[in-house]
């Protein structure tokens, strides 16, 4: 079956990276759309081949699919093979957790599942024959069996990582696969969508708007506020008892003194939160939400407006009063600064299609003056080309997995555990001693 599958497989590729003509320009179009602005090496440009054979889509149909019939010898192995790799194969950040002659165990860190993984070449098995025991590897993995799985490219091995570059590595992870998260457990990304919802449901309830606007001194209190709230409904929808002392809610949670110990130090001493994280650790549902805080840059802004959306999560932006009044505004000529304002909410990542969908439902009319003027096209229409204005601006259409979505109980204490080794490695403010006036030496 090993042979079979990497035959398979190089066989596949080679259709792929020989293609001309619509397969060769979606190929193109795929390692661009992946593309972090850095040059690729050859184990991530195997990756991303690798990947765009079981994810691309070539007009309606996809590589598999022209690879099948192309290939009318293919035996009834393959075509289980190549369904099996279309519907279950994924990339992953996983951590060697046992090595043995020819195989090894990989964890992925995103949703710590276990899998058992043969190379599936010589060369594969010499180059892990190097890695050891508790690396980490950027790497996609495909079924070969109901119990055993196949490198689906070369790996990227990143070393031994500490808890804080570990905590990076999955951040950089979750920023440049966002296709990929919880792609082994569907179950967790329904979850994490699930909660998106349920904060947007919150926030309106808290706030009695989708929309708030405030000076940051202000929304930070109030976010702080609606934090406490929410942590108060969580445990109260888990049926904890508030008005019971801490060490009641650890016996009655059945939770043991360590683990709460353990907790409270990761979650910097907060009882709330330290209950928190020990209570669904105990839990059905196994994921966390990240806490609610406004961003430093904008704590001593005049006015900061925060916007929540049920798909797209939720945005703080300083600058969307500014630009709703330039909506309202009878000539938006008259606006100070307004082509800068328009060419950054185009240009800035955060800006995300919502908020432009947003802003269109306000002034539809008055939208299409202003992009009509700054854009230089005359012929512009909100409703008709708005959408393909945003791709134009590399803008997805459809809402990616937001920031405020909760995360496996494992990841949100390796986060917390890792914040609190980057804290204890600062170091400590010392007194300034008193200098006299002069060049210090």
């Amino acid at each position: 079956m090993l042979e079979i599958a990497w035959t398979l497989k190089q066989n596949l590729i080679d259709f792929v990276m020989d293609a001309e003509g619509d397969l060769a320009v979606a190929l193109e179009a795929f390692a661009a759309a992946r593309s972090t602005g850095e040059r690729y090496d050859i184990a991530q440009q195997n990756q991303v081949i690798d990947s765009f054979t079981v994810e691309g889509k070539v007009g309606d149909t996809t590589p598999i699919d022209l690879f099948v019939e192309s290939q009318p010898d293919l035996t009834e192995i393959d075509i289980c093979l190549l369904e099996s790799w279309r519907h279950r194969s994924f990339t992953g950040l996983f951590e060697i957790t046992k090595i043995s002659p020819d195989s090894f165990e990989l964890m992925n860190w995103l949703t710590a599942k276990h899998y058992a993984v043969k190379p599936n070449s010589a060369n594969l098995l010499a180059q892990m024959s190097r890695l050891k025991l508790g690396e980490i590897l950027g790497a996609r993995i495909a079924p070969l069996t109901d119990d055993w799985w196949i490198l689906s490219s070369p790996p990227i091995p990143m070393g031994k990582l500490g808890k804080p570059k570990l905590a990076v590595a999955i951040g950089n992870f979750k920023q440049n696969h966002k296709n990929n998260l919880y792609s082994d457990a569907p179950e967790l990304l329904e979850q994490a969508w699930q909660s998106v919802e349920e904060y947007h449901k919150d926030f309106t309830e808290f706030f009695g708007s989708d929309e708030v606007t405030l000076s940051g001194y202000h929304l930070n209190k109030q976010l702080a506020q609606f934090q406490e709230a929410i942590t108060k409904k969580r445990l109260a929808d888990i049926g904890i008892d508030q008005t019971k002392s801490l060490a009641d809610i650890v016996e009655d949670a059945g939770v043991d003194r360590e683990e709460i110990k353990a907790a409270a130090i990761a979650a910097a001493g907060a009882d709330v939160k330290a209950v928190e994280v020990a209570i669904y650790s105990n839990a059905s549902s196994k994921m966390v939400a990240p806490k609610v805080e406004l961003p430093d840059r904008f704590k001593k802004a005049e006015q900061v407006t925060a916007l929540s959306h049920p798909r797209w999560g939720q945005t703080f932006l300083s600058t969307y009063s500014q630009f709703t009044e330039m909506l309202a505004a009878e000539d938006f000529l008259t606006i100070p600064g307004y082509e800068k304002l328009v060419r950054s909410y185009l240009e800035d990542p955060a800006i995300n299609a919502g908020i432009w969908r947003r802003l269109a439902q306000l002034n539809p009319a008055k939208l299409a003056q202003i992009l009509q003027t700054v854009l230089q096209r005359t012929d512009f229409h909100s409703d008709r080309d708005l959408d393909s204005l945003l791709q134009e601006f590399k803008k997805p259409l459809e809402p990616e997995l937001p920031e405020i979505a909760s995360v496996p109980l494992h990841l949100h204490n390796l986060f917390q555990e890792a914040l609190g080794e980057v804290q204890k490695s600062k170091p400590k403010p010392q007194d300034k001693k008193k200098t006299s006036k002069g060049f210090k030496s």
